[in-house]
């Protein structure tokens, strides 16, 4: 056997150490990225049971609104104490909980167009309430009306730009350019992109405005619409006609068992003094077609929150939209 010099030696032992600490930086490499793979596989499985327990949630609650409108077809009330009301839902791991709210208690951002034969022309009736919104929401009626003709040609399907309103041009200059959808809203988030429409005025609007996918009048059903609703009965008046703090008043003065007619509603001598038009004595409503439910699943770090547009009637009770994650 021969023997090695010492210098050699020690660059053997030398060659050993510089091996082993590859290997080592190695292995921690591997088990990093392994323990990395094993979180990211346990989120993903967290992830979908998080979201098939919303689609449960989404079941119980469409089964309830049946039941809700099947009680009476010709009122929808807040009997039942159901709206707003956190429901906390039995799941074998974590926690969930589901809030229906009606989802036609909005300004319709589709009723600023109307539906002719599938071509969305501009709805003056719209515009006149969204502005008359936008003013009782704290927004000067100078901005105002630009932001509601733009939404207008954003939803309409001509390329002409309405007086004050904002076509392909308007958004070609852009720092990063786009072009106006054409099309009814999906999502009440798309009127961000809007000509007009900054973060500020974005979060004065955001809980009083929907997307529903008639494009008509909102239909607001005064059996629900709460006294802190108030803006969304004030809007259906030009704006100054009937200010928040007498449509709050009104509605606090809803019976308990709901108007139970249109004509009981319109004949007090506040609302009978403001001669509301056909078309606003039109889409105020007794009853609700649409509901918002809004769940949360919380599954040790994951927390998933839901949203989903539903509609009650005709029955089957089915959801038409939902997203995750937070709310825009």
């Amino acid at each position: 056997m021969m023997s090695l010099k010492p210098s050699e030696r020690g660059a053997a032992l030398l060659s050993v150490l510089l091996m082993v600490a590859v290997l080592a930086v190695i292995a921690a490499t591997t088990l990093d990225r392994l323990a990395l793979s094993t979180k990211l596989a346990g989120n993903g499985n967290a992830l979908s049971q998080a979201r098939m327990f919303s689609y449960a949630a989404e079941s119980i609650a469409s089964a309830r609104i049946e039941d809700l409108i099947a009680r009476d077809a010709a009122q929808t009330t807040l009997a039942g104490n159901w709206l707003g009301r956190e429901q906390v839902l039995p799941i074998p791991v974590g926690t969930a909980t589901a809030t229906v709210k009606d989802g036609g208690n909005c300004f319709n951002l589709n009723s600023l167009v109307t539906d002719a034969e599938n071509r969305f022309l501009a709805s003056a009736a719209g515009q006149d309430q969204f502005v008359s919104l936008m003013v009782v929401l704290g927004i000067n009626e100078n901005v105002a009306r630009p932001i509601a003709a733009a939404a207008t040609d954003w939803a309409d399907t001509d390329g002409a730009s309405l007086p004050n309103g904002a076509e392909d041009d308007a958004y070609r200059g852009n720092e990063m350019p786009y072009l106006p959808a054409n099309r009814p809203f999906a999502h009440p988030s798309e009127l961000r992109a809007v000509r007009g429409v900054t973060p500020a005025i974005y979060a004065k609007l955001r809980g009083w405005i929907c997307a529903l996918p008639d494009a008509s009048l909102s239909p607001l059903n005064v059996n629900t619409l709460l006294p802190e609703q108030a803006p969304l009965l004030a809007m259906l008046f030009p704006p100054g006609k009937l200010s928040p703090v007498a449509a709050r008043s009104y509605l606090a003065k809803r019976p308990a068992n709901g108007y139970g007619s249109l004509i009981r509603f319109w004949e007090s001598p506040e609302l009978a003094a403001l001669e509301p038009t056909l078309p606003v004595r039109g889409q105020v409503k007794l009853t609700s077609k649409y509901f918002l439910l809004d769940t949360q699943v919380s599954s040790g770090e994951l927390v998933l929150e839901g949203e989903a547009l539903i509609v009650g009637s005709p029955a089957p009770a089915h959801v038409i939209w939902r997203s995750w994650g937070e709310k825009e």
